[in-house]
């Protein structure tokens, strides 16, 4: 039997399961969080992200699902800022693991599930000590996953040019540019240890690493068609 899909969405939650019987499939999951992006970009904007990346992925295969995004991850060091939340590195690694072992067949089980791999699309810097934690125990499962995360030359590291841009691509209406502002410009290296003590309100009082005011939604389509193509080879390898 093969998956029928409502509109070629690729979305797992509108599938039954008798639609995935019999297939072997890439799950995605979008894996982002719920914290502050200064005060013109949503708390869920990581999150917004990541799902974009992985329908973006889903649309151009056919043997992709997007699963639910995992919306609350490890952000500890926004806890100075209202409305974030977060449920720390080791009970985020906990959550990843279990959930490919869901997905995936245990090794010599004789059964052949739904899924052929997992691919944890991530767009939240603060999730990746857990991304890796799990890959290395999902490893040494014998299970196929694997996580992607954006990489971007010369970007800024929270809630910039770099993020804003993309958010003026993908949700230019939950953008508000009349309120955003320059944060702390400092180079990482150079807040790393101060940023690690005291949070993200130890460096800069607005939330903000970067420079959002000089962000553009052309920027940001650039910057999206850049990604995908290694998002898209990052499936590619893990396949």
């Amino acid at each position: 039997m093969t998956v029928t899909r409502s509109g070629n969405t690729g979305d797992l939650g509108s599938l039954t399961w008798v639609d995935l019987d019999g297939d072997r499939r890439l799950l995605v999951v979008p894996v982002g969080s719920c914290e502050q992006h200064g005060p013109h970009l949503p708390l869920d904007t990581d999150t917004l992200i990541a799902q974009a990346f992985a329908a973006d992925l889903a649309a151009a295969r056919d043997d992709t699902l997007v699963a639910p995004a995992l919306s609350i991850g490890a952000s500890g060091e926004h806890r100075g800022f209202p409305g974030t939340l977060s449920i720390g590195t080791a009970a985020m690694t906990s959550t990843l693991v279990e959930l490919a072992r869901s997905a995936l067949p245990e090794p010599g089980s004789g059964n052949p599930g739904a899924f052929s791999a997992v691919l944890f699309v991530n767009a939240h810097g603060g999730n990746l000590e857990a991304l890796e934690d799990a890959r290395s125990t999902l490893a040494a499962e014998s299970r196929r996953a694997d996580f992607w995360h954006p990489r971007v030359d010369g970007g800024d590291p929270h809630a910039g040019a770099t993020e804003t841009s993309l958010m003026l691509h993908l949700h230019p209406e939950r953008v508000r540019m009349e309120l955003a502002e320059p944060g702390s410009t400092a180079r990482f290296s150079d807040i790393r240890d101060e940023l690690t003590a005291g949070g993200l309100a130890a460096v800069t009082p607005n939330g903000v690493l970067g420079d959002p005011t000089t962000a553009s939604a052309d920027a940001g389509a650039r910057l999206f068609g850049t990604l995908r193509v290694t998002l898209s080879e990052a499936a590619e390898r893990l396949l």
